[in-house]
């Protein structure tokens, strides 16, 4: 069993800040509003862009990246939980979303 805590995406208020550990073209198609870009593979440079002290919600397509990226940010110091079925969950619970793109807002 696993040691990540998590959170289920209908406990985060739809302002959330998040980060979000996604690839660049999975941030353009669609994203929580407040969230912050730090690709999982940039994780350790982006260090400076992930809130501390504060607990901060971590999101990716449907929990694994994100998983691992919690891990990694606890060993950091940080107090990161695992949003539960990540990006996936956040759109399936009809919570906001912008684009970087002219199309609506979408999960890829």
């Amino acid at each position: 069993m696993s040691n990540v805590p998590e959170i289920d995406v209908t406990q985060l208020s739809d302002d959330a800040v998040v980060l979000d550990v996604r690839e660049k073209d999975e941030w353009t198609a669609g994203r929580a509003p407040n969230a912050i870009y730090a690709p999982l593979a940039d994780l350790p440079t982006s260090l400076g862009n992930v809130p501390h002290g504060e607990q901060i919600p971590v999101i990716c397509r449907s929990g694994g990246r994100s998983s691992r990226a919690v891990e990694w940010l606890q060993r950091e110091g940080f107090d990161p939980v695992n949003v539960a079925g990540g990006m996936k969950a956040w759109a399936a619970a009809g919570k906001p979303m912008v684009a970087d793109t002219d199309e609506d807002p979408k999960v890829i």
